[in-house]
């Protein structure tokens, strides 16, 4: 399915199949390891799944804010340096009373915080899609400029060392009732997560970090635990040998 062109914002985007969507990420499951989007049951979130040219992201309609965000990174790509837009939009796919609004951050205290960073784009295009605020979650300003940052950075250090292909997969976690920003309530996160697993090896890890000013980096985490903490199933079809199970079982730090 093809969209038409965003507003100004989006003059660096074109209408093209880079930006359709569809109920199970059709056009943009090459952005998943082994093509395998991964297996949640989260219907209470009004998920929608939405295809960019560099990433692809299941947001929800309820929380206004991506439930994960799939990215496929290498080498080749991240030495690609593309000028940053901070052109920040609505999107426009998107129905008017399940998105968030750049008026929901106005005043908020907390800023709008990529879960595709844009760091990690190649392509004007990619790089204006990254300012969606579909890509967005509302972010503590001190760790999304300075914890969160430096796990954006550890984790293309680590690509640019890769072998190939790096697959990412970004997102908030929510506590009950959670608090909100704006006139849409879009939801504030408490935490926030980052999954990095390298086919080449087998490696998989993943970050965790408290939504806070005062949030520090911490040990990688284990992917099994990442799972029990989301309740979704990031690799269903990465774990069919021994020994890549074995890694997704214990998890690997980044080194």
């Amino acid at each position: 399915m093809k969209f038409l062109l965003y507003a100004a914002v989006l003059l660096l985007a074109s209408a093209s199949t880079s930006l359709a969507a569809s109920a199970d990420f059709l056009q943009c499951r090459q952005l998943f390891a082994n093509s395998a989007v991964p297996a949640t049951n989260q219907q209470a979130m009004a998920p929608r799944a939405l295809c960019y040219s560099s990433f692809a992201i299941l947001y929800s309609g309820k929380s206004r804010t991506p439930i994960y965000v799939a990215e496929r990174l290498n080498k080749a790509q991240l030495k690609t340096r593309i000028t940053r837009s901070n052109r920040f939009f609505a999107d426009a796919r998107l129905p008017r009373a399940e998105r968030a609004e750049l008026e929901d951050y106005k005043n908020s205290g907390l800023d709008r915080g990529h879960m595709a960073p844009a760091g990690d784009m190649s392509t004007p295009e990619s790089m204006a899609q990254s300012f969606s605020l579909a890509n967005m979650v509302p972010q503590s300003t001190v760790g999304n400029r300075h914890a969160w940052a430096n796990i954006e950075k550890a984790t293309r250090k680590y690509v640019m060392r890769a072998a190939g292909d790096v697959f990412v997969i970004t997102g908030p976690v929510f506590e009950p009732d959670p608090p909100t920003i704006g006139a849409n309530r879009v939801w504030v996160p408490q935490h926030l997560f980052k999954l990095v697993y390298d086919p080449s090896t087998g490696r998989v890890w993943a970050h965790w970090l408290d939504n806070r000013d005062d949030a520090r980096v911490g040990k990688p985490i284990s992917y099994a635990d990442l799972v029990r903490r989301t309740g979704i199933e990031f690799l269903p079809a990465s774990s069919s040998t021994a020994s890549l199970a074995a890694s997704i079982s214990y998890g690997f730090s980044p080194r």
